[in-house]
Protein backbone atom coordinates (compact mmCIF):
# COMPACT_ATOMS: atom_id res chain seq x y z
CA UNK A 1 0.00 0.00 0.00
CA UNK A 2 3.09 2.16 0.57
CA UNK A 3 4.34 2.14 -2.69
CA UNK A 4 1.39 2.54 -4.63
CA UNK A 5 1.18 5.80 -2.08
CA UNK A 6 4.48 6.66 -3.00
CA UNK A 7 3.57 5.81 -6.74
CA UNK A 8 0.44 8.55 -6.59
CA UNK A 9 2.71 11.41 -4.66
CA UNK A 10 5.07 10.94 -7.32
CA UNK A 11 2.52 11.14 -10.39
CA UNK A 12 0.89 13.92 -8.36
CA UNK A 13 4.42 16.10 -8.06
CA UNK A 14 5.70 15.04 -11.94
CA UNK A 15 1.67 16.45 -13.02
CA UNK A 16 2.44 19.66 -10.94
CA UNK A 17 5.37 20.17 -12.42
CA UNK A 18 4.26 19.69 -16.26
CA UNK A 19 3.46 22.59 -18.41
CA UNK A 20 0.17 23.42 -17.65
CA UNK A 21 -2.84 22.24 -20.33
CA UNK A 22 -3.92 25.03 -22.56
CA UNK A 23 -7.53 24.66 -20.81
CA UNK A 24 -5.98 25.28 -17.42
CA UNK A 25 -4.40 28.48 -18.73
CA UNK A 26 -5.84 30.95 -16.26
CA UNK A 27 -9.61 29.41 -17.12
CA UNK A 28 -8.62 28.83 -20.64
CA UNK A 29 -8.72 30.37 -24.28
CA UNK A 30 -12.65 30.75 -23.48
CA UNK A 31 -11.84 33.45 -20.74
CA UNK A 32 -8.97 34.67 -22.55
CA UNK A 33 -11.37 35.82 -25.18
CA UNK A 34 -13.69 37.11 -22.83
CA UNK A 35 -11.13 39.46 -21.29
CA UNK A 36 -9.86 40.56 -24.58
CA UNK A 37 -13.51 41.80 -25.62
CA UNK A 38 -14.05 43.28 -22.56
CA UNK A 39 -11.08 45.91 -23.92
CA UNK A 40 -13.73 47.29 -26.11
CA UNK A 41 -11.21 49.25 -27.95
CA UNK A 42 -9.14 45.87 -28.57
CA UNK A 43 -12.69 44.32 -29.74
CA UNK A 44 -13.03 47.04 -32.17
CA UNK A 45 -9.72 46.78 -33.49
CA UNK A 46 -10.55 43.13 -34.12
CA UNK A 47 -13.11 43.91 -35.99
CA UNK A 48 -11.64 46.90 -37.90
CA UNK A 49 -8.57 44.71 -39.03
CA UNK A 50 -10.77 41.53 -40.01
CA UNK A 51 -13.00 43.52 -42.06
CA UNK A 52 -9.63 45.00 -43.90
CA UNK A 53 -8.36 41.34 -44.05
CA UNK A 54 -11.77 40.73 -45.72
CA UNK A 55 -11.13 43.60 -48.22
CA UNK A 56 -8.22 42.53 -49.30
CA UNK A 57 -9.53 38.81 -49.75
CA UNK A 58 -12.34 39.66 -51.77
CA UNK A 59 -10.95 42.35 -53.88
CA UNK A 60 -11.66 41.07 -57.18
CA UNK A 61 -15.05 40.71 -56.25
CA UNK A 62 -15.96 44.04 -53.75
CA UNK A 63 -13.54 46.61 -56.26
CA UNK A 64 -16.08 48.40 -58.81
CA UNK A 65 -13.67 48.60 -61.42
CA UNK A 66 -10.39 47.20 -62.70
CA UNK A 67 -7.64 49.22 -60.76
CA UNK A 68 -6.01 49.00 -63.99
CA UNK A 69 -8.21 50.46 -66.62
CA UNK A 70 -7.67 53.99 -68.02
CA UNK A 71 -10.41 56.52 -68.23
CA UNK A 72 -10.66 60.02 -67.55
CA UNK A 73 -8.27 61.61 -65.68
CA UNK A 74 -8.93 63.63 -62.24
CA UNK A 75 -12.87 62.68 -62.21
CA UNK A 76 -14.38 64.23 -58.61
CA UNK A 77 -16.09 61.79 -56.13
CA UNK A 78 -19.49 61.05 -57.82
CA UNK A 79 -22.79 59.17 -56.44
CA UNK A 80 -23.99 59.36 -60.02
CA UNK A 81 -20.86 58.90 -62.08
CA UNK A 82 -19.81 55.45 -60.82
CA UNK A 83 -16.43 56.87 -59.53
CA UNK A 84 -17.27 57.23 -55.88
CA UNK A 85 -14.23 58.37 -54.49
CA UNK A 86 -13.31 59.79 -58.34
CA UNK A 87 -10.31 59.00 -60.24
CA UNK A 88 -6.28 59.81 -59.80
CA UNK A 89 -4.37 61.42 -62.87
CA UNK A 90 -4.64 58.37 -65.86
CA UNK A 91 -8.31 58.08 -64.92
CA UNK A 92 -8.03 54.88 -62.84
CA UNK A 93 -10.97 54.46 -60.32
CA UNK A 94 -9.18 55.57 -56.91
CA UNK A 95 -11.72 53.36 -54.94
CA UNK A 96 -10.87 49.81 -56.79
CA UNK A 97 -7.11 51.28 -56.47
CA UNK A 98 -8.00 51.45 -52.44
CA UNK A 99 -9.04 48.53 -52.37
CA UNK A 100 -6.36 46.68 -53.88
CA UNK A 101 -4.16 48.21 -52.23
CA UNK A 102 -5.00 46.62 -48.96
CA UNK A 103 -3.47 43.70 -50.34
CA UNK A 104 0.07 44.99 -50.71
CA UNK A 105 -0.19 47.22 -46.99
CA UNK A 106 -1.66 43.73 -45.38
CA UNK A 107 0.99 41.69 -47.19
CA UNK A 108 3.64 43.71 -46.17
CA UNK A 109 2.74 43.91 -42.75
CA UNK A 110 1.83 40.31 -41.70
CA UNK A 111 4.57 38.61 -44.09
CA UNK A 112 7.78 41.00 -42.37
CA UNK A 113 6.37 40.49 -39.09
CA UNK A 114 6.15 36.64 -39.77
CA UNK A 115 9.62 36.11 -41.06
CA UNK A 116 11.19 38.29 -38.12
CA UNK A 117 9.35 36.37 -35.27
CA UNK A 118 10.40 33.59 -37.24
CA UNK A 119 14.13 34.59 -37.02
CA UNK A 120 13.81 35.92 -33.44
CA UNK A 121 12.21 33.34 -31.84
CA UNK A 122 14.79 30.75 -33.18
CA UNK A 123 17.70 33.05 -31.89
CA UNK A 124 16.63 34.04 -28.99
CA UNK A 125 15.54 30.84 -27.77
CA UNK A 126 18.67 28.46 -28.69
CA UNK A 127 21.19 31.93 -26.62
CA UNK A 128 18.66 31.75 -23.71
CA UNK A 129 18.52 27.95 -23.72
CA UNK A 130 22.39 26.98 -23.92
CA UNK A 131 23.89 29.84 -22.77
CA UNK A 132 27.36 30.40 -22.62
CA UNK A 133 29.64 31.23 -25.70
CA UNK A 134 26.46 30.57 -27.79
CA UNK A 135 24.33 33.26 -25.56
CA UNK A 136 27.22 36.06 -25.71
CA UNK A 137 27.53 35.36 -29.49
CA UNK A 138 23.92 35.53 -30.29
CA UNK A 139 23.24 39.13 -28.24
CA UNK A 140 26.62 40.68 -29.91
CA UNK A 141 25.07 40.04 -33.23
CA UNK A 142 21.83 41.43 -32.06
CA UNK A 143 23.81 44.66 -30.92
CA UNK A 144 25.04 44.90 -34.13
CA UNK A 145 21.84 44.66 -35.80
CA UNK A 146 20.42 47.38 -33.31
CA UNK A 147 22.58 49.68 -34.14
CA UNK A 148 21.95 49.79 -37.40
CA UNK A 149 19.93 52.74 -38.78
CA UNK A 150 16.62 51.22 -39.79
CA UNK A 151 15.12 53.05 -42.34
CA UNK A 152 18.34 53.90 -44.20
CA UNK A 153 19.46 50.61 -44.03
CA UNK A 154 15.83 49.58 -45.61
CA UNK A 155 16.54 52.13 -48.21
CA UNK A 156 20.27 50.72 -49.53
CA UNK A 157 18.78 47.22 -49.08
CA UNK A 158 15.71 47.96 -51.48
CA UNK A 159 18.10 49.86 -53.71
CA UNK A 160 20.05 47.20 -54.03
CA UNK A 161 18.09 44.56 -54.35
CA UNK A 162 15.10 46.51 -56.00
CA UNK A 163 11.98 48.05 -55.53
CA UNK A 164 9.32 45.20 -55.10
CA UNK A 165 6.67 43.94 -53.02
CA UNK A 166 8.70 40.46 -51.82
CA UNK A 167 12.57 42.32 -51.38
CA UNK A 168 10.49 44.85 -49.02
CA UNK A 169 8.85 42.15 -47.21
CA UNK A 170 12.43 40.35 -47.01
CA UNK A 171 14.28 44.00 -46.18
CA UNK A 172 11.74 44.42 -42.95
CA UNK A 173 12.12 40.79 -42.16
CA UNK A 174 15.79 40.63 -41.80
CA UNK A 175 16.04 43.59 -39.61
CA UNK A 176 13.10 43.14 -37.12
CA UNK A 177 13.92 40.20 -35.40
CA UNK A 178 16.47 41.68 -32.52
CA UNK A 179 13.75 42.85 -30.45
CA UNK A 180 11.87 39.70 -30.53
CA UNK A 181 15.22 37.82 -29.82
CA UNK A 182 15.68 40.10 -26.91
CA UNK A 183 12.19 39.12 -25.45
CA UNK A 184 12.57 35.28 -25.91
CA UNK A 185 15.72 35.03 -24.67
CA UNK A 186 15.18 36.70 -21.41
CA UNK A 187 11.96 34.13 -20.83
CA UNK A 188 13.48 30.97 -21.79
CA UNK A 189 16.32 32.01 -19.09
CA UNK A 190 13.57 32.50 -16.24
CA UNK A 191 11.71 29.07 -17.43
CA UNK A 192 14.65 26.99 -17.85
CA UNK A 193 14.50 26.86 -14.00
CA UNK A 194 11.49 26.06 -13.20
CA UNK A 195 10.82 22.39 -12.11
CA UNK A 196 8.67 21.33 -15.00
CA UNK A 197 12.05 21.39 -16.88
CA UNK A 198 13.69 19.98 -14.61
CA UNK A 199 11.91 17.23 -14.52
CA UNK A 200 11.83 16.69 -18.27
CA UNK A 201 15.62 16.47 -18.46
CA UNK A 202 15.57 13.78 -15.65
CA UNK A 203 13.34 12.00 -17.91
CA UNK A 204 15.35 12.35 -20.67
CA UNK A 205 13.39 14.34 -22.96
CA UNK A 206 15.47 15.81 -25.86
CA UNK A 207 16.39 19.18 -26.13
CA UNK A 208 14.37 20.37 -28.97
CA UNK A 209 11.21 18.98 -27.19
CA UNK A 210 12.16 20.45 -24.33
CA UNK A 211 12.55 24.03 -25.97
CA UNK A 212 9.76 24.02 -28.60
CA UNK A 213 7.26 21.88 -27.05
CA UNK A 214 7.60 23.24 -23.35
CA UNK A 215 9.29 26.31 -22.98
CA UNK A 216 8.83 28.20 -26.00
CA UNK A 217 4.76 27.91 -25.72
CA UNK A 218 5.23 29.66 -22.17
CA UNK A 219 7.46 32.76 -23.09
CA UNK A 220 5.44 33.59 -26.38
CA UNK A 221 2.77 36.06 -24.57
CA UNK A 222 5.26 39.57 -24.84
CA UNK A 223 6.20 38.04 -28.60
CA UNK A 224 2.52 38.02 -29.92
CA UNK A 225 2.00 41.93 -28.67
CA UNK A 226 5.29 42.70 -30.12
CA UNK A 227 4.36 41.13 -33.28
CA UNK A 228 0.76 43.11 -33.57
CA UNK A 229 3.46 46.26 -33.15
CA UNK A 230 5.62 45.49 -35.35
CA UNK A 231 2.59 45.06 -38.32
CA UNK A 232 1.71 48.50 -37.45
CA UNK A 233 5.30 49.17 -37.80
CA UNK A 234 5.54 47.31 -41.02
CA UNK A 235 2.26 48.51 -42.80
CA UNK A 236 4.14 52.83 -41.95
CA UNK A 237 7.19 51.69 -43.17
CA UNK A 238 5.92 50.57 -46.74
CA UNK A 239 4.28 53.58 -46.87
CA UNK A 240 6.88 55.46 -46.44
CA UNK A 241 9.19 53.76 -48.60
CA UNK A 242 6.25 53.74 -51.38
CA UNK A 243 5.76 57.53 -50.96
CA UNK A 244 9.86 57.97 -51.23
CA UNK A 245 9.50 56.09 -54.56
CA UNK A 246 11.19 53.12 -52.88
CA UNK A 247 8.61 50.41 -52.54
CA UNK A 248 5.80 49.02 -54.61
CA UNK A 249 6.05 50.70 -57.97
CA UNK A 250 2.96 51.58 -59.73
CA UNK A 251 1.34 50.52 -61.68
CA UNK A 252 0.34 48.21 -58.60
CA UNK A 253 -1.51 49.98 -56.21
CA UNK A 254 -0.04 50.40 -52.42
CA UNK A 255 -1.53 53.16 -49.96
CA UNK A 256 2.00 54.67 -49.98
CA UNK A 257 2.45 55.42 -53.81
CA UNK A 258 -0.84 55.99 -53.69
CA UNK A 259 -0.21 59.44 -51.51
CA UNK A 260 2.76 60.24 -54.30
CA UNK A 261 -0.06 62.76 -55.70
CA UNK A 262 0.09 64.53 -52.55
CA UNK A 263 3.54 65.67 -53.16
CA UNK A 264 2.25 68.80 -55.26
CA UNK A 265 0.13 71.49 -53.21
CA UNK A 266 -2.56 71.50 -56.23
CA UNK A 267 -3.47 68.12 -55.51
CA UNK A 268 -3.24 69.01 -51.34
CA UNK A 269 -5.67 71.75 -51.91
CA UNK A 270 -8.21 71.31 -54.69
CA UNK A 271 -8.37 67.28 -55.41
CA UNK A 272 -8.21 66.20 -51.48
CA UNK A 273 -9.66 62.48 -52.96
CA UNK A 274 -6.71 61.52 -54.12
CA UNK A 275 -4.67 61.31 -50.89
CA UNK A 276 -7.60 61.51 -47.77
CA UNK A 277 -8.49 58.16 -48.46
CA UNK A 278 -5.38 56.10 -48.71
CA UNK A 279 -4.46 58.79 -46.01
CA UNK A 280 -7.19 57.67 -43.64
CA UNK A 281 -6.50 53.55 -44.76
CA UNK A 282 -3.46 53.74 -43.10
CA UNK A 283 -4.55 55.67 -39.97
CA UNK A 284 -7.55 52.84 -39.95
CA UNK A 285 -5.26 50.14 -40.08
CA UNK A 286 -2.52 51.36 -37.65
CA UNK A 287 -5.16 52.22 -35.03
CA UNK A 288 -7.27 48.92 -34.95
CA UNK A 289 -3.83 46.75 -34.82
CA UNK A 290 -2.65 49.28 -32.10
CA UNK A 291 -5.61 48.29 -30.18
CA UNK A 292 -5.44 44.87 -30.98
CA UNK A 293 -2.14 45.12 -29.18
CA UNK A 294 -3.19 47.11 -26.01
CA UNK A 295 -5.84 44.15 -25.43
CA UNK A 296 -3.82 41.25 -26.16
CA UNK A 297 -1.00 43.06 -23.19
CA UNK A 298 -3.91 44.11 -20.49
CA UNK A 299 -4.80 39.75 -21.19
CA UNK A 300 -1.47 38.80 -21.14
CA UNK A 301 -0.22 41.20 -17.76
CA UNK A 302 0.07 38.61 -14.90
CA UNK A 303 -1.25 41.40 -12.86
CA UNK A 304 -4.51 42.02 -15.34
CA UNK A 305 -5.23 37.97 -15.01
CA UNK A 306 -5.38 38.24 -11.05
Amino acid sequence: MSDKTVLTDGENSRSSSSPAAPAELDGGWKQLARRFFRHRLAGAGLILFALLALMALFAPLIAPFDPYAIGRSYQPPSWTGGHLLGTDQSGRDVLSRLIYASRVSLSVGVGAVAIYVAIGTLVGAVAGYFGGWIDSLAMRATDVFMSFPYLMVILVMVSVLGPSLGNIILALGLLGWPSVARLIRGGVLSVKEKEYVKAGIALGYSTPRLLFLHILPNVLAPVLVNATFGIAVAIITEASLSFLGMGVQPPTASWGNMLIEAQSFSTLSGRPWLWVPPSCMIIIAVISINFMGDGLRDVMDPKGRR
